[in-house]
């Protein structure tokens, strides 16, 4: 049966960006306002990522911040997309987010990640020489993590106080097919990184559903795909507002990472073809217009994957624009 857009869940990828001429303090500021408004509008779900070592994301103590904006919202799901394990003993994961499931009953989700969330230095000074160790045993980590959420631990000599036999929805996140087998084996739902790394999104979420094994957790595969969204007024307006973002992932391309960028009239002024291309393969799962463009195009993505829930993540520099974004977003989703 088709889907249409007002039949699915649509929430929030919070990538806490910092914006140039302001200070992560300015980036929380927003987050929670931002929370608040799409609340109101509508969406599902709240997620932050971990990174580390980069200047323009704030969200390095993820926990820390996930519950910054749990406290501050009374509905909306919130949790992270995502806690990247292999920095992470699994008992301390268990622990901070039984801990913000104790403290926000029924609204925390746990997204999980293989990857180190920064560069391999960074990585090493995070958790040294383990960090390849559990990135190769990144099953079993996540099965110990379940352990340490389960009733049935409660016997065991090392336990999750608070955060064993909580009801804490784990999520698989990934960019790649690998990703998308470990999720179908364990049962759980799969959320795809389609806003970076959009090349193998196909595959992975069609391996995933093809290999997917019912648990107790999840019934029937559960695939969640995170876009790039910016909405405006006018078609014109996105158009230009979008450029931030163009900015953001030239930084990218190039390695010369900066904080996110105000608009500009022309990007034919900013990179050069060889960096556009390499920026387009990255974006090709961006949406960028007005709510009537949005709505054609985010109908026809949800027409090729089937998706059952969209999460948009908007670099916008201006934070009025930003909520504006959403705002029409939720009423592309709405009617």
């Amino acid at each position: 049966m088709k889907k249409i857009l007002n039949s699915i869940p649509y929430s929030v990828l919070d990538l806490a960006t910092v914006i140039e001429g302001k200070t992560p303090a300015d980036t929380f500021k927003n987050s929670l306002d931002l929370a608040q408004h799409v609340e109101k509008w509508g969406f599902n779900r709240y997620w932050l990522a971990e990174h580390h070592n980069m200047i323009s994301v704030a969200s390095s103590a993820t926990s820390v911040v996930i519950g910054h904006i749990a406290g501050g919202t009374n509905t909306i799901r919130v949790g992270s997309g995502g806690i990247m394990l292999p920095n992470h003993s699994p008992l301390i994961i268990a622990e901070q987010f039984g801990t913000l499931a104790s403290l926000y009953p029924g609204r925390i989700d746990l997204g999980l990640g293989r990857a180190p969330g920064t560069d391999q230095v960074t990585a090493a000074a995070i958790r040294g020489d383990l960090r390849f160790q559990a990135a190769q045993d990144f099953p079993n980590e996540v099965m110990k993590l379940q352990a340490y959420l389960s009733l049935e631990n409660s016997n065991s000599s090392v336990r999750a106080i608070p955060g064993e036999g909580l009801d804490i929805p784990i999520w698989i996140l990934g960019s790649s097919t690998e990703s998308a087998r470990l999720a179908a084996a364990f049962g759980l739902p799969y959320a795809f990184a389609s806003h970076f790394a959009p090349a193998q999104f196909m595959a992975a979420i069609n391996i995933y559903r093809q290999n997917f094994k019912p648990s107790e957790h999840l019934a029937e595969p559960y695939v969640l795909a995170c876009v790039n969204v910016v909405a405006a007024d006018t078609d014109a307006e996105a158009n230009k507002l979008v450029t931030s973002l163009y900015q953001l992932f030239l930084g990218i391309v190039t390695g010369k990472r900066r904080l996110l960028q105000p608009p500009v009239d022309d990007m034919n002024q900013v990179w050069d073809v060889y960096e556009e291309e390499q920026a387009s393969q990255m974006l090709a799962c961006t949406f960028v217009g007005s709510k009537e463009t949005l709505k054609t195009d985010l109908q026809q993505f949800l027409d090729q994957t089937g998706v059952d829930e969209i999460m948009a993540t908007s670099h916008i520099f201006d934070h009025a624009a930003r909520l504006r974004s959403y705002e029409l977003l939720a009423e592309v989703f709405k009617v």
